[in-house]
């Protein structure tokens, strides 16, 4: 059986797409589903790149129990739309930068995060970066509703 790949996208990769990839990699541990997935992060610009999360990012995982200390940010690289099965955009600015750089064969893997969490009235994962530890607290709120439906959308 072949992996799912998913690669989770936020613009500089270390507060939002970190958090995705930390919660999900926890939900298909805790589901006994780990080895079906193939997980990463990546940000649409190269701002941060080879930096860890950001360190309010890193505490809230910690404070929920989640390790993102592993992760180190990079650039989104255009072999990736080859690469990956599902690629989730953490907001519409980033989906939009995907799309434009994604060729047509690609298109149909590219999807906002927020879509798998119909409950929520947002569609997009707001960055946190110039934000309070509220904004942290929401971000890994919404990262979990979504990990959940996304979850439930593949593996069944």
């Amino acid at each position: 059986m072949s992996q799912i790949k998913v690669l989770f996208v936020c613009m500089g990769n270390i507060c939002r797409s970190p958090t995705a990839e930390g919660v999900f990699t926890r939900l298909v541990e805790q589901s006994g589903t780990r080895d079906r997935f193939l997980i990463d992060s990546a940000g649409t610009h190269a701002y941060h790149v080879g930096e860890e999360p950001d360190g309010r990012a890193q505490q809230t995982a910690r404070q929920r129990g989640i390790d993102l200390s592993f992760i180190r940010a990079r650039k989104f690289a255009r072999n990736d739309f080859e690469m990956f099965d599902h690629i989730l955009a953490m907001d519409q600015d980033n989906y939009a930068i995907l799309m434009d750089a994604c060729p047509p064969e690609y298109q149909s893997k590219v999807k906002l995060f927020l879509d798998y969490a119909p409950q929520r009235d947002e569609q997009d994962v707001p960055d946190p970066y110039y934000g309070g530890q509220n904004g942290f607290d929401h971000v890994f709120d919404l990262v979990e509703d979504a990990s959940q439906g996304f979850y439930k959308s593949v593996i069944s």
